[in-house]
This record gives C-alpha cells, sequence and structure tokens, in this order.
C-alpha cells in the first residue's frame, strides 16, 4: 500500500510558552521544534500497518528549512521518502491544507502512482484546530475518517477503528482515502543508531509549490491564558464542620 504521512514541525509542548509583548506573538524562538504529537502517532500507525501488510512511507511537510530535520527524524522511525515544501509564508489551516493538496499531486505525478491513504494527525499541539485533514480531504475529493486508533485492511478498501466521546466506530473506507489521528494505544518507536545513520543518507527534495496565503482567518490578537490561583485547604475535625467552612467560603465569594 502508498502510504503519505503529512507532518508539521512545531515548538516542543512540553515547554510553557509566554507572550512576547514586543511583538504581541508566542515566544517561542529559544524552544526545541519537534514532529508535532499527533502526527508522530500517525506516523508509527502507518509504520505498523506497512510492517504488517507492507507498502511504503513518504513524508510531506510544509515548513521552512529547519523543517528538514523533522523529516528526516521521520526517515528514522518508518518512512523512507520525505519532501519539503520550503516556506517561511504565514497561513491559515485552508491554506496549508490546499498546499498540502497541490503537494500530493506534484509527488503522485512525479511517481506515476496514488496514494492508497493520507494520514494526518488529529490536530497540531501549536493551534488545535483539528481542520488540515478534513479539509484536505474535501480538497482531494477523498473520503475520510477522524480521530482513528486503529486500521486494518478489509474487502472494500480500510477497515478503522474511530475513537468518539461515546466509545468507538468501526468504519469501513474505500481507499484512497485521508483519515486523521489521535492517540492509540501506543507511542511512537524511538530511532536507533543505524536508521539515524541511515536517515542522514535521504534525499528530501523541495517541491516547486507555491504556498496558499490566501487565508481565510486572520489573528488580531493573542493573549495568555489566566493564571490558576492557588486552592484552599479545608481541614476542620469533622464532617460537618468541613462542609459549613466550605459553604460559607463559597458565600463569601458569592459563588451563590
Amino acid at each position: 500500500m502508498n502510504i503519505l504521512v503529512c507532518i508539521k514541525q512545531v515548538p516542543d509542548d512540553s515547554v510553557e510558552v509566554s507572550l512576547n509583548q514586543a511583538t504581541g506573538k508566542a515566544d517561542i524562538e529559544k524552544i526545541a521544534p519537534i514532529v508535532n504529537a499527533f502526527d508522530g502517532y500517525a506516523l508509527e500507525m502507518a509504520t505498523r500497518f506497512k510492517e504488517a501488510h507492507g507498502g511504503e512511507i513518504t513524508v510531506l511537510s510544509v515548513g521552512p528549512e529547519k523543517a528538514r530535520d523533522s523529516l528526516r527524524n521521520c526517515c528514522a522511525v518508518g518512512a523512507s521518502k520525505a519532501y519539503l515544501v520550503n516556506s517561511e509564508a504565514e497561513t491559515d489551516t485552508y491554506g496549508i491544507a490546499d498546499t498540502l493538496a497541490k503537494a500530493v499531486a506534484a509527488i503522485e505525478a512525479e511517481a506515476g502512482a496514488k496514494f492508497d491513504v493520507v494520514f494526518c494527525g488529529k490536530e497540531t499541539t501549536d493551534f488545535t484546530s483539528s481542520q488540515v485533514g478534513p479539509m484536505l480531504a474535501e480538497i482531494l475529493g477523498l473520503p475520510q475518517v477522524t480521530n482513528i486508533v486503529g486500521l486494518e485492511p478489509a474487502e472494500a478498501g480500510l477497515a478503522v477503528k474511530q475513537e468518539t466521546e461515546e466509545g468507538y466506530n468501526m468504519v469501513d473506507v474505500a481507499t484512497p482515502c485521508v483519515v486523521t489521528v489521535t492517540k492509540p494505544e501506543y507511542d511512537p518507536r524511538y530511532p536507533t543508531m543505524k536508521s539515524k545513520m541511515a536517515a542522514r543518507k535521504v534525499v528530501i527534495p523541495d517541491l516547486a509549490v507555491e504556498v496558499n496565503t490566501d487565508a481565510k482567518v486572520s489573528v488580531t490578537k493573542v493573549y495568555e491564558p489566566a493564571k490558576k490561583e492557588a486552592g484552599v485547604k479545608i481541614k476542620e475535625e469533622t464532617v460537618e464542620e468541613t462542609v459549613a467552612k466550605a459553604i460559607g467560603l463559597m458565600a463569601e465569594a458569592k459563588v451563590f
């Protein structure tokens, strides 16, 4: 099966981000860039599928030159090919989805073969919009299943396990298709020294695709989340006294 995984390089989400008061933007210049967490799950799921059923994995990203490092890391944990739309242009989720669609067409034309399934993370940890994958499917005119945690080959294409707020759905979807991946029951693998060395030799071409900067959404202002105040601990001798103290504090705070 011919598989494409779309990834984004984002600031490490384990590091607290503050607002640069001078620029009004998130101060991320000194935060190490990494592969978006949900894209990492998508790549791991694709790699496990390839190992079980065969196929080839290509990774694709839209981003600056330094995103090439993240693509190379992906080649160390399952991908065999990688492409970069090398651009620092700012756009919105629709612009990224449209650019990815053009990149998909360019790769397929070069290879002379269509992708059977396109993987995306369900969202990115820097904007968490969950829009790029569904928009990409719409632009490509392909069926889609969002928030999946597993998939297997099926007679019509793929049998997909989709996570919902109520539990799980089992969905049969024809290929080619687009799927977005949430956190499965496993974590992405770590590269070995041997796979890292092999990934260094992978040639990552720049795709001559223009980024769609005709943004449909603009950001007018960015705010830092309000800091949570420390809670109050109530330590009375009896349950009755504890409840009475809690009700008294809520009354003082005009909660009711």
